[in-house]
């Protein structure tokens, strides 16, 4: 009977554990598509409630529609032209970060992104567009 029970157990396990991982997956796809139209409302719904943001050397602790004005106004002077994620750490599963570039007609930014998970929510708690 116990071996019943850890062979049900394995199972359920295995096939939780991909299941988490395209949620994570899923919630960062969102917000890269957001980065990549220069969508400053889709990529806001993902910040944490406080965010600390650096927009090529303007840095600061901003509330989530402050930060969404400051990333708009970024977004009107350097429109997309694509975005392409470079790094992921996802090792671990409550803080994961990553790093992108950031493509525009005034020349690349990369862009460092942190964002932490707790149950499903997923929120931004750093991002940084640094030219270069």
């Amino acid at each position: 009977m116990t071996s019943v029970l850890s062979f049900i157990v394995s199972i359920f396990l295995l096939v939780q554990s991909p299941v988490m991982e395209i949620d994570t997956v899923n919630s960062i796809d969102t917000i890269i598509t957001a980065i990549d139209h220069g969508s400053s409302s889709d990529l806001a719904k993902y910040f944490d409630s406080s965010i600390s943001l650096n927009v090529n050397g303007l840095q600061g602790d901003y509330s989530k529609n402050q930060a969404e004005l400051v990333i708009k106004d970024f977004f009107k002077k350097n429109p997309s032209m694509g975005f392409s994620l470079v790094f992921r750490s996802e090792n671990n599963p409550s803080l994961s970060s990553y790093i992108g570039d950031y493509q525009t007609n005034q020349g690349p930014f990369k862009v460092f992104i942190k964002v932490s998970q707790q149950a499903s929510d997923f929120k931004i708690y750093s991002l940084e567009f640094v030219k270069g």
